[in-house]
């Protein structure tokens, strides 16, 4: 257990110094996973047997390298949420309709991680095609809360976001379209990094909302997500939405210091309806901040209250779209007992998907049907341009944003299933970073007296991940938390 405690950058630096075998590393990862999983099932596959082999063959290759030539993730297990393709291991999306699905390819995420030498030790579980706040809507069955069994572990990356805060998994890649990285990271009590649009490839990623999804990391500690954002960072000839622009070493901007920086408190970010501790443990560390010698400002971003309102319209309008692929003609599952080629697409559909997800389509194909085309999804799309120029303005004067990841701890397994609102509303804090497109890191701040923990957010400039990542690095360190549930 004390191994899988260590940062990537420690492992990397036992593994370079053959003081540790990656069949060591990937064995403690595989015994952690037999420990913890028959509580948490925050996997869907476990690749137990494939990543041990592919350690040992690691233990004999590294007899031969020098230091110099052992890359980052040499030996290093991680673990990739189930809608990211890795060549030769079953992607489901948590749905019955892939099912079966062995991925043909690597994402450009999984291609770097491998290109570095990481083995993956399994795909962690979600809510089907990402599309929930709890991890509940799994076909799988719902992932739990390490730090409370009865309690979800936020959404859609739970299983991700568990596995981590477990150690179950020493990182894992999440994706977030809506908060998805991060309300799970807040709930469980790890880091959870959404990049800026763009700085990542979206190549190999099963979208849901294509404008607004985006991979980033899950980890023990901030450290850990500048270490893994520096490998999956960079343009991709096969994502058109890839930015051409240089990739900073982001472990760089990791130096403690943040004396003069202004951080901005976004007064509609702190209003009722979030639960007292919660507000009071991300006051104190915006106290915290302070007295590292930022500045703390009050700003204003009045048209991100519509946030929710114009992500459930653009969002499921895009789902719909994307989701049209899977009709029973291609990848796995289809149907048995049906009349013709639209009987057969229909009762596919109606079998394959889970009920999060036809919601979503019908919510999303209505919207772009003819006569509401206007009145929903161009209406929408202009009131996420006044969201988008709302930071614009506010980073004219601060260098940071800081608020709160959640409104409330995690709360109960089927506490919200029956009301699909009080569900939504759980990401009112972190959708309207999506529709901006921007990067925002989600941080442990404390624990409850019902020892659940609490996450603060911080929001960047587009492209400025190393700023939010100098900040949480200082403010954890200031902390100094080391959160672990007793599992």
């Amino acid at each position: 257990m004390k191994l899988l405690e260590k940062s990537l950058k420690e492992l990397h630096t036992l593994i370079k110094k053959k003081e540790l075998k990656p069949s060591e590393l990937v064995q403690a990862n595989i015994e952690r996973i037999e420990q913890t999983e028959e509580k948490l099932n925050a996997y869907i596959t476990v690749c137990a047997q494939e990543a041990l082999e592919k350690a040992k063959v690691a233990d004999e290759e590294l007899l031969r390298l020098s230091e110099d030539e052992i890359p980052e993730l040499f030996g290093i297990p991680i673990a990739i949420k189930d809608n990211i393709n890795v060549e030769g291991i079953r992607m489901t999306c948590a749905s019955r309709m892939l099912e079966s699905f062995i991925s043909p390819y690597d994402a450009t995420v999984t291609k770097k991680l491998r290109e570095r030498g990481a083995i993956f030790i399994g795909k962690n579980n979600l809510d089907e095609f990402a599309m929930g706040s709890s991890t509940e809507t799994s076909y799988f069955g719902p992932t739990k809360n390490p730090w409370d069994l009865s309690r979800v572990p936020g959404g859609s990356s739970g299983g991700s976001a568990a596995a981590v805060a477990a150690r179950s998994a020493l990182a894992s890649l999440g994706s977030d379209t809506g908060g998805s990285i991060r309300q799970p990271a807040a709930f469980c009590g790890v880091v959870g990094l959404k990049p800026t649009y763009g700085r990542v490839s979206r190549y190999g990623l099963t979208a849901f909302a294509s404008s607004l999804d985006q991979i980033g990391p899950i980890t023990k500690n901030v450290e850990d997500a500048a270490y893994l954002l520096n490998i999956i960072s960079g343009l991709d000839s096969k994502d058109a939405t890839s930015a051409k622009l240089p990739v900073p070493n982001f472990l760089e901007a990791l130096n403690g210091e943040v004396k003069g920086l202004k951080v901005g408190l976004p007064k509609e970010y702190f209003v009722e309806g979030i639960e007292p501790e919660v507000k009071a443990l991300v006051e104190e560390a915006a106290r915290k901040l302070e007295k590292l010698g930022a500045e703390l400002v009050e700003v204003s971003l009045p048209t991100t209250k519509y946030s929710v309102e114009t992500y459930y319209i653009i969002a499921p309008a895009e789902a719909s779209s994307n989701l049209g692929r899977f009709d029973g003609v291609r990848y796995t599952y289809r149907a048995k007992n049906y009349k013709g080629l639209v009987d057969m697409y229909c009762k596919t559909r109606a079998e394959g998907f889970g009920d999060e997800v036809k919601r979503r389509i019908m919510i999303g194909t209505y919207t772009l049907s003819a006569g509401y085309y206007d009145a929903y999804y161009l209406k929408a799309q202009k009131v996420r341009t006044l969201i988008y120029n709302d930071f614009q303005k506010a980073f004219e004067s601060v260098d940071v944003l800081f608020t709160p990841v959640t409104p409330e701890v995690a709360f109960k397994i089927g506490e919200k299933t029956d009301d699909p609102i009080k569900m939504y509303l759980s990401d009112v804090f972190t959708i309207a970073v999506n529709l901006a497109g921007l990067p925002a890191l989600s941080l442990p701040c404390g624990l409850t007296a019902q020892n659940l923990p609490v996450g603060v957010q911080l929001i960047g400039k587009a492209f400025d991940e190393e700023t939010i990542l100098k900040v949480a690095h200082a403010l954890e360190a200031e902390l100094n938390l080391n959160l672990k549930p007793a599992l």
